[in-house]
């Protein structure tokens, strides 16, 4: 007999090698309403529903709609599709086809060239799947018979991993057979095919064996699977939503950046619009960086090569540099990160206790080298610049930095329109630098920290950086898509590696603790998930033009240059509109350009003294004095609404 432990604390006994199916249907709570569960957490591993149980454990059922769940439908999906496209075309060679963030993909080998009109043909086929329901069946099989039958099948991918995986030391590999279709797979899979739900195929794109450019270049297909086509529906929609919101295409309507070929691929170009947002947002990032007690520095773009030597870079991050140049006989590398050049301005002089907390930052431009494949419009560049910055304190304060770092960064996400957030704090890991009651004290004052700001989290054990423990917090955006943004880490490895010292009261010398900290990650992303964010339509106090100014005919420019005037004097970017186009085509430029205002003057306005106003989230707002709208659109600025 075994001991389960129920999701509602109960334990009862059970004979070895039940299932846990058998368990969960006993005790289900009868609700109609009641989703099945698609797996099960065993000690909170998932795992297939028909798993036998031969030990004492805690079960919990896996609901279709959880993040578990999902994944669980997600990879099933993925069989699904492989199996659809074995008969559609029985030649097809199989890499790897797992469940990722929002959907699912797998990547093949296959002579014809799939493009967009295949994938209804692959989905009919995936309904007969469906509708054959054949259970997913796991076993458990000798990783070298599993590899001879690979290469005897011509099965190269899947023979290439079972190679790595008994290379490794595994005697065993587990396969998964739903009706005629098997593949290496680890699970854990749906019951049967007809519970994968409602899917749709999504795209076909190119993939390299591995994502290495010296392999084949194989054909991937993406999808999606949802519980129930109302949240398919809904999910369908925010894709939709979202390639109208792709910054990308609204960067070149709006037209606030671009890039070159000649330039170079993932070097931004920023145009005057989004030159000016980018100034208005660097104002308010060093404005609120004094307010809170930091001083801004500025470093070099380059540095001698023995800097990065000393640093790690060059050890640990090499594939991610541009190569070195040589310079006067010396080899100097352009920097992919600011901290040695903040470490040298730490140690142009001897540091005394008394001097901490020292809180420096930098809008300091980086450049990394990134693949080709992986550069994204403004997500993923090669030159970008980071809003960072460095704090550097003794233990004793180490609590009060980490919480007003916490804070503000909340306020400045906040500001931005942002208060969702995905937040996780990794802990130490296996390997790691600094003395444990640094890394204990550390950790405790980022759970603090966290607690105090009432934000949920979870902890990644084990995740954190050798060199300290971390704070990541990312922003969910307008449509709940979650982007990279904030980190908070602590570094015992830098202060070591550099000899950081300072003078403590005692007259002895101490290292110092340094925190690393961005608070938006860097421009040109941050840049890009606020044009998405808020679909091109900034709000009023980050607009490029935050008002046009359209006279309705000539006769009327004397007022529209003074009504410009005016809000030009009250600090409102305003432009005037006086070509000699149709008004609709006006109006319809301006809204296009999504611009906060519009004031149209014709004879009615001249003789009222007041404006006619349409705004580009509400349309026509009627007749307004001129006064009472600056004061409002004023007031839109002063408090970032």
């Amino acid at each position: 007999m075994v001991n389960i432990r129920l999701p509602d604390g109960q334990v009862k006994q059970y004979p070895e090698g039940v299932t846990a199916a058998e368990i969960l249907a006993e005790n289900e709570s009868g609700a109609q309403d009641t989703p099945q569960p698609v797996g099960v957490n065993i000690d909170g591993d998932p795992a297939d529903l028909a798993r036998p149980i031969d030990a004492d454990c805690a079960v919990e059922p896996i609901l279709p709609d959880s993040e578990d769940g999902l994944e669980i439908l997600r990879h099933s999906a993925s069989h699904v599709m492989a199996a659809a496209i074995r008969r559609l075309w029985p030649d097809t060679k199989f890499a790897i086809g797992p469940a990722i963030s929002d959907g699912f993909y797998y990547d093949i080998d296959l002579e014809h060239r799939l493009t967009e009109d295949d994938l209804p043909k692959i989905e009919a086929e995936m309904a007969k799947v469906v509708a054959e329901n054949a259970p997913f069946v796991r076993a458990e099989r000798p990783a070298g018979d599993v590899l001879r039958e690979a290469r005897e099948q011509g099965d190269t991918y899947k023979a290439e991993l079972v190679d790595e995986i008994q290379q490794a030391g595994a005697e065993t590999v587990s396969t998964y057979t739903s009706g005629d279709f098997i593949d290496v797979c680890r699970g854990p899979h749906v019951p049967a095919t007809g519970s994968i739900g409602a899917v749709k195929l999504l795209s076909v794109a190119g993939a390299y064996w591995r994502g290495d450019e010296h392999n084949a270049m194989l054909q991937r297909i993406y999808g999606t699977a949802f519980p129930t086509q109302e949240q398919l529906d809904e999910h369908l929609r925010l894709v939709e939503e979202a390639k109208k919101r792709d910054h990308r295409r609204l960067a070149k309507e709006l037209e606030l950046y671009s890039t070159d070929d000649l330039v170079g691929p993932g070097l931004v170009l920023w145009h005057p619009k989004g030159g000016r947002i980018r100034t208005i947002i660097e104002r308010f990032w060093r404005d609120a960086h004094f307010e809170h007690g930091y001083e801004i520095i500025y470093t070099p773009h380059i540095g001698r090569l023995q800097l990065w030597d000393r640093s790690g870079h060059t050890g640990f991050y090499r594939d991610n540099m541009y190569a070195p140049m040589q310079i006067d006989e010396q080899q100097y590398q352009i920097k992919p990160m600011n901290c040695p050049f903040h470490i040298q301005i730490y140690k142009s002089r001897r540091r005394s206790y008394r001097e901490f907390p020292m809180r420096w930052a930098e809008l300091g431009t980086v450049y990394r080298y990134e693949k080709p494949g992986v550069l994204h419009g403004l997500l993923r560049v090669r030159g970008f610049t980071q809003d960072d910055a460095h704090i550097f304190c003794r233990l004793d304060q180490l609590d009060d930095e980490i919480q007003k770092t916490l804070d503000f960064t909340l306020t400045i996400l906040r500001t931005f329109g942002f208060d969702d957030f995905d937040v996780a704090l990794s802990t130490q890991p296996a390997k790691f630098v600094g003395e444990q009651e640094n890394w204990d004290k550390s950790t405790e004052a980022l759970e603090r920290a966290l607690a105090n700001s009432r934000l949920d989290y979870i902890v990644q054990e084990g995740e954190g950086a050798f060199y300290g423990p971390k704070i990541d917090l990312n922003i969910r955006d307008s449509l709940k898509r979650v982007w990279q943004c904030s980190t908070i880490q602590v570094d015992f490895n830098i202060p070591d590696r550099f000899d950081m010292t300072y003078t403590g009261s005692d007259g002895a010398a101490h290292q110092p603790i340094m925190i690393h900290r961005a608070l938006m990650g860097s421009i040109e992303r941050f840049f890009g998930c606020l044009v998405e964010h808020y679909g091109g339509a900034f709000p009023m106090w980050l607009a490029p033009v935050q008002a046009a100014v359209i006279p309705i005919t000539e006769r009327h420019h004397a007022r529209g240059e003074a009504v410009r005037d005016k809000l030009a004097a009250a600090g409102i970017r305003v432009t005037l509109d006086s070509r000699s186009e149709k008004m609709g085509a006006k109006i319809r430029e301006h809204t296009t350009q999504k611009v906060p205002y519009m004031l149209i003057i014709g004879d009615r306005e001249v003789e009222s003294g007041e404006v006619s106003v349409r705004t580009y989230k509400e349309g026509d707002a009627g007749s307004i004095v001129l006064d009472d709208l600056i004061g409002t659109m004023l007031e839109d600025i002063s408090e970032k609404r």
